[in-house]
Formats: C-alpha cells, sequence, structure tokens
C-alpha cells in the first residue's frame, strides 16, 4: 500500500504562469492520476470542467495571486506535511484494525478558486473528497487557519478513504441515508482529533454549532432523509445547499458536521472506543447509542 502526495506545487505553478490558451490540457495531464474517483460517473467526464466546478483555481484570472498563495503554501511546507500527517494516520489506524486492507491512494492537493464566493466564504476556503476509495482530493485557500489545520484536513478525508474501501461500509446511492453522511464526518473529525487535537481537528464549519440544541434536534429529525441530491443542506447547511440548487431546509452551515461530532463522541464515550476503532462501525449503530446515551 502506498499513499502518494502528487507534486501539485509544480504543476499549478507551471499551468498559472503558461499562456492562457494553453493551461486546460497543461491541468487535464495534472489531473489525470485521478481520473478513476470518477469511475461511477456516467460516460466521460471532463476533469478540467470538473475542477472549475468544484472550485478549483482559475484559468483565466486572478494569476498573481494565486501565485502568490501557491509561495505561501510551499514556505508553510505544505506537501511534506500532508505526505507525514497521512503516514502517520495510516500507522495509527492499522494499530487499531490490523486486518485492514488498505489501497494505493493517490493525493491531489489543489489551490481554491479566491473568486468563488460560496469557497471563499461559508466553505471558508477548503473542501475535500475522500469517499471514493483510492483518491483524495483537497481543494484549499491559505488562509491561516487552513494552513493551521492541514494535518487534521487530510486525515479527516483518509477516514472517509478507509470507512468506504471495498469490503468496507457501503455507500449505496439507493439506500443511503442522511445519517451515514453525518456520522462519517463526525467519525472523520473525530479520528483528525485523536491524531491532531480539539483545537485543529473539528471542521471549521461545524465548531459554531457543537452546542447548539435546536441545530441538534433538527438535524437528528432528519437522519433517514434518502436521496443524496438531499444530503448537502443536511450536512453543510443552507447557504452551500443554495449555492448548488438544493432545496434549503433552515439548517446554519456545518449543521451536519457539529451533531456528526456530537454522535459519535457519544458513541466512543458509551463504548470505550477510539475513533480508529470504530472505523467500520454501521452508523445506525452510533446513532442508536448515542441518542439512547442523550436521552
Amino acid at each position: 500500500m502506498t499513499i502518494t502526495v502528487l507534486d501539485t506545487h509544480t504543476a499549478m505553478t507551471g499551468i498559472l504562469r503558461a499562456p492562457v490558451a494553453d493551461r486546460p490540457e497543461l491541468l487535464r495531464a495534472m489531473l489525470e492520476p485521478m481520473a478513476g474517483m470518477y469511475r461511477y460517473f456516467p460516460g466521460d467526464v471532463d476533469l478540467v470542467a470538473m475542477h472549475l466546478a468544484s472550485a478549483g483555481f482559475p484559468l483565466d484570472r486572478d494569476e498573481q495571486r494565486c501565485l502568490d498563495a501557491l509561495d505561501t503554501l510551499a514556505s508553510a511546507d505544505a506537501w511534506p506535511r500532508l505526505q507525514r500527517a497521512l503516514d502517520q494516520a495510516l500507522e495509527v489506524q492499522l494499530a487499531a484494525t490490523p486486518e485492514l486492507a488498505v489501497p494505493d491512494i493517490s493525493v491531489l492537493f489543489v489551490l481554491g478558486d479566491p473568486g468563488d464566493a460560496n469557497f471563499m466564504g461559508p466553505s471558508l476556503g477548503v473542501t475535500g473528497n475522500g469517499g471514493i476509495s483510492g483518491y483524495i482530493v483537497i481543494t484549499l485557500w491559505p488562509y491561516p487557519e487552513n494552513l493551521d489545520r492541514l494535518e487534521a484536513t487530510v486525515v479527516h478525508e483518509l477516514n472517509h478513504n478507509l470507512r468506504y474501501r471495498p469490503g468496507g461500509v457501503v455507500w449505496d446511492p439507493a439506500t443511503v441515508n442522511v445519517g451515514e453522511h453525518v456520522v462519517s464526518e463526525g467519525l472523520a473529525d473525530a479520528f483528525a482529533r485523536q491524531l491532531h487535537g480539539a483545537d485543529l481537528g473539528y471542521t471549521r464549519i461545524g465548531v459554531p454549532h457543537l452546542h447548539d440544541e435546536a441545530v441538534f434536534a433538527k438535524v437528528v429529525s432528519g437522519l433517514e432523509v434518502t436521496g443524496m441530491q438531499n444530503f448537502t443542506a443536511w450536512v453543510h447547511g443552507d447557504a452551500i445547499a443554495a449555492h448548488f440548487g438544493a432545496t434549503p431546509v433552515g439548517l446554519p452551515t456545518g449543521a451536519g458536521y457539529a451533531v456528526g461530532n456530537r454522535l459519535v463522541d457519544a458513541y466512543l464515550a458509551a463504548t470505550g472506543q477510539t475513533a480508529a476503532q470504530a472505523l467500520h462501525t454501521p452508523s445506525a449503530e452510533i446513532i442508536a447509542t448515542a441518542l439512547n446515551r442523550s436521552s
């Protein structure tokens, strides 16, 4: 098993310094090692279009701003830090679950779009995708708070990747519910906190609502909701949902992360397990234990 953090620093610098007309193909070459993460999509996926739709750095503006941001990331030793954090996290996970078969994992660390109001605002300049086995994508703008949390951010996504690896928890689009998504975010944060502490391990968007009882009750009321098109509002909140054309449900940004942390923490306290040990625990078991404990 090998976890490889791709050298996107060199690639992105070259793209942003190239003539505008050459940038799409240079970007496509940088993204090609990640093409397999779209294996469940119908038809061919345009990697460049997917990058731009996912708040990746723009190809026709803000060049100097982006180059300066890349310098900030390089000065922060971002790429080696990600690699060290992943290697350390895998050691901790394997110690807790020695039978775990870990696939090779490619990690794409990409600069975000400073002109994307949703990404820079409600999303706080960072998004991650670790749910497709073998691939992790972190899209980030180097706000100081995000630089501080680089390790915790990538470890969070590793937890998703290992939970949903072949032989692990099955994410079935036809039956998966909000509860699974919320619990998975709580488990991933708990794993990040296990390794990097509470100050850095929480996903930032969920922190303001960790102790909000009204938010907790509202999210719990939607745990059985199915249909992945509905998940954004319940997990990420109304503002981000509206940005992607989803229907708001009356929740603030990051609500599902806050509730997921509370449910998982209650389960871990009740069972005495660590987040690493609970990697493949069914979400229904975590929810039932947590709600019984909190009732």
